[in-house]
């Protein structure tokens, strides 16, 4: 099959289009990331202000180590809310390049079974083995990328999982020597 000059420019502008919108979603992720770290970047200068008043204004040293321990917790907390907001940016960046993959590869398939089945239409008389064989091989093919694609979505639910457990203990690790600090 020969593909007209209209098909390959309507093909190149499909691609042209698909890579300035990942671009465009790219981007968007970053200037997300960037504004998430200047807010944090300002509540920390903020928050560095108010430790080194307070820090200033102790009397004695057990004062001292109980502000200590006072700011221990909320700035794992802060850590881990942080990642938290990172993650979710990263992971709905990534959303979003999946979404557009899995359309264009829905595309894709789709024209080559139309492909395949342009050529077994045409196919000349005896081949049918081998038009069976392409048949077969665009079907292992499609198979293989369903089983890819499950794989790493799976990979991805566990990965989230794993991620929320551990920023929970993190938090959970910081608040109980705090308590058993209070009760002694």
């Amino acid at each position: 099959m020969t593909f007209t000059p209209e098909q390959v420019v309507a093909v190149q502008k499909a691609n042209i289009d698909t890579f300035f919108g990942l671009s465009g979603k790219a981007f968007e992720g970053v200037e997300k990331l960037v504004d998430l770290h200047m807010q944090a970047t300002k509540a920390a200068m903020a928050e560095a202000a108010e430790a080194a008043q307070a820090v200033l204004s102790v009397k004695d040293p057990q004062e001292l180590f109980a502000l200590q321990a006072g700011m221990m917790q909320p700035a794992a907390e802060k850590a881990a809310a942080y990642s938290r907001h990172v993650y979710e940016i990263l992971a709905g960046t990534n959303a979003e390049f999946a979404k557009a993959t899995e359309a264009t590869v829905a595309d894709t398939q789709k024209k080559v079974l139309s492909l395949v089945d342009n050529a077994v239409k045409n196919a000349p008389a005896g081949t049918e083995n081998a038009v069976a064989l392409v048949k077969s091989a665009v079907a292992a093919a499609n198979n293989a990328y369903e089983s890819v694609h499950k794989a790493a979505k799976q990979a991805t639910e566990v990965a989230e999982a794993n991620f929320q457990a551990m920023t929970a203990t993190a938090v959970k690790a910081t608040q109980a020597p705090s308590r058993g600090k209070r009760a002694a």
